[in-house]
């Protein structure tokens, strides 16, 4: 999932002239969320389980005995959940997942001004996917509404993840990631993320 997350970043109009830097920053601090967006397309909801490889498994499969561990999974899941309650076009979860990455108030970046514009443009064609598509949810809450209310979870589920990461590192420090995996996660701190 991750090459393909790297993979969907390219093509997003743009990206690969913000700098390398930039690039690998929002990559670094928005791949877990996008992760989170397209497990939303895998969620059997009247289950409440998810397609991993070839099984459901249902979110329990995914507890463990640490409770903060059992809230990340609980949080993840409701997240993926809620998206998943919109049906999304694959149109709109394409442009959702672009405003979720280019969100231009992450740490660090440099090419704020080229950021904001191209999530400008994301901006403008999600809505227009969306007002195409969708009726208004309840009173004046929109589908738009709704997801962008969703991007701090996706900042505190992020957090959530690396100080589960970082645990069971310190736990297992014998046990080997994947490259990708470990490039991409290896955040000097949580905080980082915000």
């Amino acid at each position: 999932m991750i090459q393909n997350i790297i993979e969907f970043a390219k093509l997003i109009p743009g990206f690969m002239r913000l700098s390398q830097d930039d690039q690998i920053l929002l990559l670094k601090t928005g791949s877990f969320e996008l992760a989170i967006v397209r497990m939303s397309r895998l969620l059997d909801l009247s289950q409440n389980a998810v397609l991993y490889g070839d099984v459901m498994l249902p979110q329990e499969a995914f507890y463990t005995s640490d409770s903060d561990e059992m809230r990340l999974v609980s949080r993840i899941f409701q997240t993926a959940k809620s998206i998943a309650e919109l049906k999304l076009t694959e149109t709109e979860l394409a442009l959702y997942q672009s405003l979720v990455l280019l969100w231009p108030e992450r740490n660090g970046v440099r090419g704020n001004t080229e950021i904001q514009r191209l999530f400008n443009l994301s901006m403008i064609a999600i809505k227009q996917e969306l007002e195409a598509n969708h009726a208004i949810l309840k009173g004046d809450v929109t589908v738009l509404d709704t997801l962008l209310n969703n991007i701090p979870n996706f900042r505190d589920i992020s957090i959530m993840h690396m100080e589960a990461l970082s645990k069971f590192k310190q736990q297992h420090p014998n046990i080997v990631f994947p490259p990708l995996y470990k490039e991409l996660f290896s955040i000097d701190s949580p905080q980082d993320l915000t």
